[in-house]
């Protein structure tokens, strides 16, 4: 039996070798095709649920906080598992924030555009991978990050932008210092005046800096100091409670005996 192919007379394609037809087993669905199912569910929502129709940017924005806190605390607690979910959670507000741009029209975006931003600003940033510039390890590519986001900035016509554009004031305080502060030595403001500033605040400001110096995370340490407190104070309300004692009528002294 001849495998040309009555069309052109060339060899005809050979069927792979394996079950064919009806039962064969459906081929392995690309990767992201569930964030497909994802966009087109968010449409159902925002045409059908009155909750989800009358939401805008402005009264989503403190649910994009609250998700990504929460799988902030699923890491933190190495509760993997339960990261799945808050992900997913973290992602449905891109895809809600993307949907709701689209309806303003002309001077909006899809869900399509967003990624396609990224995907291009990941490009043009990894020039080790994506256009064969030769780098010798992490510290170079950083630095390699820092100039083509400079260059981006000249060519938007930002010439006179500082050195600190671009770090949100939204994120957390101790974050928020330890960002500003390492921005600023790294284009060149010199280590001394760094915390230079009075008040309170600002000797935050420069405990943030100690930290800094030290190679260490500021924001990261607070939270982890601040968990291993709340493990205390529950410590020692578990043992008060198991002498049948309220923890709230304890006294200074009661407290220490408790305490870990």
């Amino acid at each position: 039996m001849s495998t040309e192919s009555p069309r052109t007379g060339s060899a005809a394609p050979q069927a792979p070798d394996g079950p064919s037809g009806p039962d064969a087993p459906e081929p392995p669905a690309a990767p992201g095709h569930r964030v497909q199912e994802l966009v087109a569910v968010m449409d159902e929502l925002r045409r059908r649920c009155p909750w989800d129709a009358e939401q805008t940017h402005e009264s989503l924005a403190k649910y994009l906080i609250e998700e990504a806190y929460e799988a902030l605390e699923t890491i933190e607690r190495g509760d993997y598992a339960t990261l799945r979910e808050e992900l997913g959670d973290v992602l449905l507000q891109v895809v809600f924030h993307a949907r709701v741009a689209e309806e303003r029209g002309a001077d909006g975006f899809t869900v399509d555009d967003v990624a396609e931003g990224i995907i291009d600003k990941l490009t043009r940033r990894h020039p080790h991978v994506f256009s064969g510039t030769a780098v010798e390890g992490a510290e170079e590519v950083r630095g390699n990050w820092e100039r083509i986001k400079a260059a981006e900035r000249a060519g938007k016509g930002e010439h006179d932008a500082s050195v600190l554009e671009g770090v949100p004031f939204a994120q957390p305080a101790a974050l928020l210092a330890y960002e500003l502060q390492k921005r600023a030595v790294r284009n060149g403001v010199p280590e001394d005046l760094v915390g230079d500033d009075g008040g309170s605040g600002g000797a935050l400001f420069a405990a943030v800096d100690a930290a800094r110096r030290e190679g260490a995370d500021p924001e990261m340490d607070l939270r982890s100091a601040a968990r291993r407190f709340d493990a205390r104070v529950r410590a020692a309300e578990a043992k008060a409670r198991a002498d049948g004692r309220d923890p709230r009528g304890l006294t200074a002294e009661e407290w220490r005996g408790y305490w870990d």
